[in-house]
């Protein structure tokens, strides 16, 4: 079924990886292997909303009982799991995921990734002086 076969998503690089669509723990990769996943929301068909973007270094095991399916599903509604390896480096899984988490903005990936291209501004440090009697 074309549907529920592969799916491509786009970074803020501009490149773009590509996904298998899994349902159910039988779609998930058999062995070790690390990669990328996404939580996704399927609405009218063919509009994906993608919720979560993680890593892992086993995508079974990691998927298997994630920490935050059950809030992606009960509170934002995610039907699915994309599922794009194997990855053994640590640093490539790295580079995807920070490029997928700038590119698509999943609402659930709450904590920020630093972009190192992008120079922090640092406020100058006010001092108050002491209030004389």
């Amino acid at each position: 079924m074309f549907l529920f076969g592969w799916h491509r998503w786009k970074g803020e690089s501009g490149k773009r990886y590509r996904f298998k669509i899994t349902l159910t723990k039988n779609g998930l990769p058999k062995g070790d292997d690390g990669g990328i996943y996404i939580f996704v929301r399927r609405r009218f068909v063919f509009f994906l909303e993608p919720i979560y973007v993680g890593k892992a270094a086993n995508l079974r095991s990691r998927l298997m009982g994630h920490e935050k399916w059950g809030r992606a599903f009960w509170y934002y509604g995610a039907t699915e799991r994309h599922v794009h390896g194997p990855i053994a480096e640590e640093a490539e899984r790295r580079r995807i995921e920070e490029d997928l988490i700038h590119g698509l903005k999943p609402r659930m990936n709450d904590v920020e990734i630093p972009d190192p291209r992008k120079k922090k501004r640092r406020e100058p440090i006010q001092r108050q002086e002491p209030a004389h009697a």
